[in-house]
């Protein structure tokens, strides 16, 4: 075999891998094909430094790349006490977005050891098609509850959000 044709070979393989890991990630449109969304469910319950509960919400829980980036997008809307629960492999830093969502929320960061960290009341982008408005906190997980919720029940930045066993990484 000439080196060129070895080289032709080669590309075409570097474009046929490029085509699958495309065809096959989680924001591709053979995903939900490939692998449909199966939620795990929790009750997750809000207390204060006290120890008093604030409030309670069944969540569906977000643990995968592709439950994660889909997130609530294309979810008519919360009821009260719903929401979802996106869990990180790890602590850090991560920005959140309205993508294909039809109604408000409040998007709440909570640290490894569930002591919330930021909350943010998220209307909806302005330009639905383009949802530049990034919601960022610090934490392993995030709930995502009905606009208000946090006001409501009166949860605040160093509250605690008791994540389950089963939940927790």
């Amino acid at each position: 075999m000439h080196r060129s044709q070895v080289l032709n070979l080669l590309a075409v393989a570097l474009l046929v891998l490029a085509a699958v890991l495309a065809l096959t990630g989680p924001t591709s449109p053979l995903a939900p094909l490939l692998s449909p969304l199966s939620y795990e469910n929790a009750t997750l319950s809000i207390h204060d430094e006290n120890g008093t509960e604030l409030g309670t919400v069944d969540v569906r829980v977000a643990d995968t790349e592709r439950e994660r980036y889909v997130g609530l997008s294309n979810t008519e809307s919360l009821a009260e006490g719903e929401g979802m629960l996106f869990v990180h492999p790890e602590s850090g830093s991560y920005a959140y977005v309205m993508r294909n969502m039809a109604f408000p929320i409040d998007i709440v960061f909570a640290g490894e050891n569930g002591t919330i960290t930021t909350i943010h009341h998220a209307q909806l982008p302005e330009n639905p098609d383009n949802p530049q408005q990034r919601y960022r906190g610090q934490g392993q997980y995030v709930l995502e509850v009905p606009y208000g919720w946090t006001n409501s029940t009166g949860i605040h930045p160093g509250d605690r959000v008791s994540i389950p066993d089963s939940v927790a990484n």
